[in-house]
């Protein structure tokens, strides 16, 4: 299972294959940001950073590997994004992290841009320490600045010799500030490391020697238990999931039935509804995902209402009594307006829900099916409320409205302010104007684009949502995960 062939752009494999060697044979690959930096002219393919969750020595960790043949594996804007939202990802889910090393460091052209936010890397690294999650970094090339930084705060770093070098500042720096003429073997070569720094704590022969060395390292970490009493044996759905790819229409302002999604996602298709007479347009229910136990938010219809509203709130405060994963499936446009509506207290309900949400202590997963906007995204546990995971079916559409809805409200403020002013507005003219607002809308909120900017954690093919959400329920049912202690430790932070 894969969830992005990362065919963005043609890229080197050598990557891909550094990765695929340290990874167990067989493991599944959970890619996060395959499309970071897409059709983006400031970045690279895949922001010069391949980064994922697999199996290493049979146990789950975070994998990320610099793209060494792009810019010399420099950090560009997006490439400290997404390198920030992976500490993230490992540290919250308590994983290893194995980083493959091979930068330039920071992409100088953008420096003012990178310089500040690049910064986390670092504290990150150290602040994992600390609470004694492990990391470990394979040195393979020439690591320069931050790339030196980087294996310098792992936990442990594996140098491959007559190939891996790490200094502050290389050989032409190094004459320009001192005048000291020296090769790069003899600056900071893996020898150097190994035998007079002490950075390197292993030295490897080759690549594949230093690959096993990692695979050593992770096997000689503390085993921990899953922390799932309530898993049962996987079922099937009882439905076919290429059903998938006819029940959501590409036309997400057409509604599709959310229960016949869940029918081919969960167990034995089976699900145990929570108040289903009650603001039916939200659908919460209990059911099992490969096993596991989890809460279900999906939106049947695309508003909220306030009874919508209270009972979500009621449902997620019932998981977190019982320590229940949460999946949010989105297709959602916002809260109910109108007289009716806000007589019924929209305002409040729909803040009850936002503070669910916000206070919910236990791990949340959020896919987006069709449309998320506005504050619908808040209440579904968009980006903003920082889910464990959060994936985009094709189909997917998240912006503040639709790109309809905003171009007329642009037209409205159009008119009404050439009114204001004593304008004449050439009909031909607005119509010009709204259209290009509206174009622009759809093109910025389309999949693509969002997860270009780390908007989500990637785009996945519908039919691989219930492998996605298995393998995201195993890696937060790990000791140290669940309960409000962790989030408390993430408060102190």
């Amino acid at each position: 299972m894969g969830t992005g062939s990362g065919a963005i752009r043609r890229f080197p494999e050598a990557t891909r294959d550094r990765v695929a060697l340290l990874l167990d044979q067989d493991s599944p690959f959970l890619e996060v940001g395959c499309f970071a930096g897409f059709g983006n002219e400031d970045s690279t393919p895949c922001a010069n950073l391949i980064a994922g969750i697999g199996n290493v020595s049979g146990r789950p960790s975070f994998v990320m590997s610099h793209i060494p043949t792009q810019s010399g594996g420099a950090w560009n804007e997006m490439t400290v994004a997404k390198v920030n939202r992976v500490m993230q990802i490992a540290f919250e889910n308590d994983l290893p992290l194995i980083s493959l090393v091979q930068s330039a460091g920071v992409f100088l052209p953008q420096q003012f841009r990178v310089f500040h936010k690049g910064g986390q890397l670092f504290r990150d690294l150290a602040v994992r320490t600390a609470h004694g999650k492990p990391s470990c970094a394979i040195v393979f090339g020439s690591s320069t600045a931050g790339g030196a930084y980087h294996p310098a705060l792992s936990d442990y770093t594996i140098f491959v010799e007559n190939q891996a070098q790490a200094f502050l500042g290389g050989p032409p720096l190094v004459k320009m500030a001192t005048g000291e003429v020296i090769g790069a073997e003899e600056l900071g070569g893996a020898r150097v490391h190994a035998t007079i720094t002490g950075l390197a704590d292993q030295i490897a022969v080759d690549e594949f020697d230093a690959i096993v060395k990692a695979r050593e390292w992770v096997a000689s970490l503390h085993e921990r238990s899953p922390l799932l009493p309530a898993l049962i044996p996987p079922v099937a759905p009882r439905y076919p999931v290429e059903d998938l790819l006819s029940i959501v229409n590409p036309d997400i302002r057409k509604p599709f039935d959310m229960q016949e999604v869940l029918l081919r996602i969960v167990d034995d298709s089976r699900l145990s509804l929570f108040k289903p007479k009650y603001g039916p347009n939200m659908i919460t229910a209990w059911a099992h995902i490969l096993g596991s136990p989890v809460g279900i938010v999906a939106n049947q219809i695309s508003v909220i209402n306030p009874n919508e509203a209270a009972k979500t709130a009621q449902f997620i405060r019932m998981c977190n009594q019982q320590n229940t994963p949460i999946i949010f499936l989105h297709n959602v446009t916002g809260f109910m307006v109108g007289a009716k509506a806000e007589h019924a207290g929209i305002i409040k309900t729909g803040a009850q829900l936002v503070s669910a949400v916000s206070c919910s202590t236990v791990p949340h997963i959020s896919i987006i099916l069709g449309a998320s906007y506005g504050a619908g995204n808040y209440a579904m546990c968009g980006r903003s409320y920082n889910p464990r995971f959060i994936f985009t079916w094709p189909t997917g559409r998240c912006s503040v409205l639709g790109p309809d809805q905003l171009a007329g409200v642009m037209e409205t403020v159009r008119i009404s302010s050439a009114k204001s002013k004593g304008e004449v507005l050439s009909p031909e003219e607005l119509k010009k104007q709204v259209q290009s607002f509206r174009d622009a809308a759809q093109r910025d909120s389309e999949c693509y684009a969002t997860s270009s900017m780390l908007v989500d954690d990637g785009v996945i093919d519908p039919r691989d949502t219930r492998d996605v959400l298995g393998m995201c329920l195993e890696v937060v049912a790990l000791p140290g995960v669940q309960g409000t202690e962790t989030h408390k430790l993430l408060a102190r932070i």
